[in-house]
């Protein structure tokens, strides 16, 4: 029990060592524009430690489990979902398509990363490589630092880990996808009343002006394509519990770790919530849920074909 939580708190603490490293040594002392973050360092890193916190938390509750070892085989891991996720991010944030929004969102496949390595090795895992791959993938862009958003896709990969902690998966799922219903709802209905918020990244050239139309309906339609997508393949995979689990943990790690980012945003960047829901975690977690329902699954499979080559 000693080991694990010496494990468990090593992670969580080179997590916060690699975000200051990146955007206090980095942006504020050696001045490189792209490990510079926006304005309310300070509170951004508070949020960062919430999350932090949250992950200590929910360990302290479980801690029986054997989820919670992290040894070398857990490092190596970590190393390579933070690699893998750090450069797909690169890849495609910014670089291929911008979603409607009031901030700059980027359709990002690479969500799948680590939701899968969440669900495969365990939480502790899936948080590094979602934290710290999504900071080093903000530092590769060169838009900035946001560090709540990166422990935002830590907790997306944390809480994908977490169907390791129970022992009736199947009771689990059904929780689990009520859950997501009810928040894919409230979700829905805060977009329909708020339908006129500006979409901040459209520019009108003809007018010299920015945010000249409102968030697309495919923006705020695109969570319950995505929660579709998962009932489906909760469904349709019902007897495969595993599959299942990876999938329908995975929704609700990004609908916690993504609301959690876009709620941190009313008071950094003073939004209204609405503002956040709507112009923010709408269209960064539909794409995501739309690409976990359907890029999980082929690489829960793909895992599978591996493990099964090399006996194990």
């Amino acid at each position: 029990m000693k080991n694990k939580l010496v494990g468990v708190t090593i992670a969580l603490v080179v997590i916060l060592a690699i975000f200051l490293l990146l955007v206090y040594v980095g942006g504020n002392v050696m001045g490189i524009e792209r490990l510079m973050t926006g304005e309310n360092p300070v509170l951004r890193f508070v949020f960062v430690i919430v999350g932090l916190l949250v992950a200590l938390g929910i360990y302290f509750g479980t801690k029986e489990s054997k989820a919670w070892e992290v040894g070398t085989r857990q490092v190596v891991w970590m190393a390579i979902g933070a690699a893998l996720y750090a450069i797909f991010s690169w890849l495609f944030n910014g670089t291929v398509f911008f979603v409607p929004s009031i901030s700059q969102v980027a359709l990002r496949p690479a969500i799948a990363i680590p939701v899968f390595f969440g669900y495969a090795f365990g939480p502790i895992v899936g948080f590094f490589s979602g934290a710290v791959g999504n900071m080093f993938g903000d530092a590769l862009t060169g838009f900035g630092l946001y560090p709540q958003w990166s422990i935002a896709n830590g907790l997306v990969g944390f809480i994908a880990g977490l169907p390791l902690l129970f022992s009736d998966r199947k009771k689990s799922l059904d929780a689990v996808l009520g859950a997501g219903a009810v928040l894919t709802l409230i979700a829905l209905v805060i977009y329909f009343l708020n339908r006129t918020l500006p979409n901040m990244m459209f520019f009108d050239v003809a007018n010299n002006i920015f945010g000249d139309a409102p968030i697309s309906i495919f923006a705020g339609i695109s969570l319950l394509v995505g929660f579709a997508l998962v009932v489906i393949v909760r469904f349709a995979f019902g007897k495969d519990l595993d599959l299942a689990a990876s999938v329908t943990w995975g929704m609700l790690g990004n609908l916690l770790g993504i609301g959690f980012a876009a709620v941190s945003d009313v008071w950094i960047n003073g939004y209204s919530l609405p503002s956040a829901i709507v112009g923010e975690f709408l269209p960064a977690a539909g794409p995501n849920l739309i690409f976990i329902a359907i890029l999980v699954p082929l690489l829960v499979v793909a895992y599978r074909a591996v493990q099964k080559q090399s006996g194990r």
